[in-house]
């Protein structure tokens, strides 16, 4: 008999915890600072315009992305809120409320400086310095592949230095969990903070594999278009990234379907390279949250999968 094919389920860290979506929910589980653990439920509604969207190849990645930012911004934003501060026994209440917007407002800086990064950063800069090099390295192709190697330098330069902060190390610790009980889950094993540390760390659907294809894809794009003038080859980078997104998802979703391949994996290796950086190990309580969000959501989905079927009968 065939095996079952499990459901693909998708998540993301956020404060102090970890969100997971399926395929009718979304739920997040955040510890807070007395220990205890609560929970932020979202059912998962896609607008028709939208989801027919995300059936047309190459423009479904964009949809998504788009999808998943939202929804993520509302998890973190619940992360956020509901994570308390501990109080200071001689601390008043302005400074205690002072230091919780402190947290939130390093977050949200973090959101913004990486969607600048994405969209200025990431496109216009890299551009402009290896126009500088056009006097030593001519021509279109020298040009391309000069702007491509800037371009992931300050990609790991960025993780690097941002992952020293503490905030953003946890959140990437969470981020590690989350994988870990994915990996777990995929792999057939009882979700034990256990079996879930002995997984990887590392998973080819992972968002940082997306960032660093975008990357390798965009040098491949660019060969097809002008690098002179300047003007010129500003404008058709920022014209070309929806191009150079919509690319990039279909090669990850390519590259997700050949893990399992011997010959073949070996094309995703680069994108859990870069999840070296942008995941840490975390520990037992962390993996816990992780696995209590996770178990959350798979009682939300068979209760929307029994109301559903209720439905069709009536």
């Amino acid at each position: 008999m065939a095996n079952e094919q499990k459901p693909v389920y998708g998540g993301q860290a956020v404060v102090e915890g970890v969100m997971f979506g399926g395929k009718h929910n979304y739920v997040t589980a955040v510890r807070r600072k007395d220990n205890s653990v609560e929970y932020f439920h979202l059912p998962r509604k896609t607008r028709p315009f939208v989801a027919s969207l995300k059936k047309i190849p190459f423009v479904r990645g964009i949809a998504a992305i788009i999808e998943a930012s939202a929804n993520g911004s509302k998890h973190l934003n619940f992360s956020t809120e509901r994570y308390d501060i501990d109080p200071k026994d001689d601390a008043p209440i302005e400074e205690q409320e002072t230091s919780k917007l402190s947290m939130v407002l390093g977050v949200a800086a973090v959101g913004v400086i990486s969607f600048l990064f994405g969209k200025f950063l990431f496109t216009l800069i890299p551009a402009f310095l290896a126009h500088l090099t056009s006097p030593v390295f001519p021509g279109r192709t020298s040009q391309v592949l000069i702007e491509g190697l800037i371009k992931l330098i300050l990609l790991l330069a960025y993780i690097y230095i941002v992952s020293l902060t503490p905030i953003v190390k946890r959140v990437f610790q969470y981020h590690g969990a989350e994988h870990k009980v994915i990996n777990c889950f995929e792999s057939g094993l009882e979700l034990t903070v256990e079996n879930v540390q002995k997984s990887s760390r590392l998973h080819y659907r992972c968002g940082s594999s997306f960032i660093l294809f975008t990357v390798i894809v965009g040098v491949f794009v660019y060969m097809l278009v002008p690098t002179d003038p300047l003007w010129v080859r500003l404008l058709n980078r920022l014209a070309l990234i929806p191009v150079v997104l919509g690319i990039s998802f279909e090669v990850l979703q390519f590259t997700n379907k050949l893990r399992d391949v011997p010959v073949l994996k070996w094309l995703g290796l680069p994108g859990l390279w870069l999840q070296l950086l942008t995941t840490k190990e975390p520990d037992d309580s962390q993996a816990e949250i992780a696995i209590l969000s996770f178990k959350e959501l798979l009682k939300m989905e068979k209760n929307s999968e029994e109301q559903q079927e209720a439905e069709e009968i009536v």
